[in-house]
């Protein structure tokens, strides 16, 4: 069974940080892009950051300055860097890996930014 397991998630303060972690199962690999989506309540899932097997990232214009991506190749792992966060940014993250065949995804991880 190949899978994705997200960490990292949970209640924040506002203008807190939080760092995102998600784990590719080893059976997982030739990774070409590794990347982060949002789902707010109500709303459609949509792209936070990705980034790319060679290190080139790409950021939604709505985090870019405030996310941060990045990866490890040998632990198979993607993070994102969150800073100033706000209750706004409460949703669940996904964590997406694509490889020549497939897309895979995690099952979510909980971001609450409250008080």
């Amino acid at each position: 069974q190949v899978q994705l397991v997200e960490s990292g998630g949970g209640l924040v303060q506002p203008g807190g940080s939080l760092r995102l972690s998600c784990a590719a199962s080893r059976s997982i690999f030739r990774i070409y892009d590794m990347g982060w989506y949002r789902q707010a309540p109500g709303k459609q899932r949509e792209l936070v950051a990705r980034i790319t097997s060679g290190g080139n990232t790409n950021y939604a214009d709505a985090v870019e300055g405030r996310c941060t991506i990045s990866r490890d190749n040998a632990k198979n792992t993607v993070y994102l860097q969150m800073d100033s966060l706000k209750p706004e940014n409460t949703n669940v993250n996904f964590c997406s890996v694509r490889t020549k065949e497939s897309d895979y995804w995690g099952q979510g991880t909980q971001v609450t930014v409250a008080s």
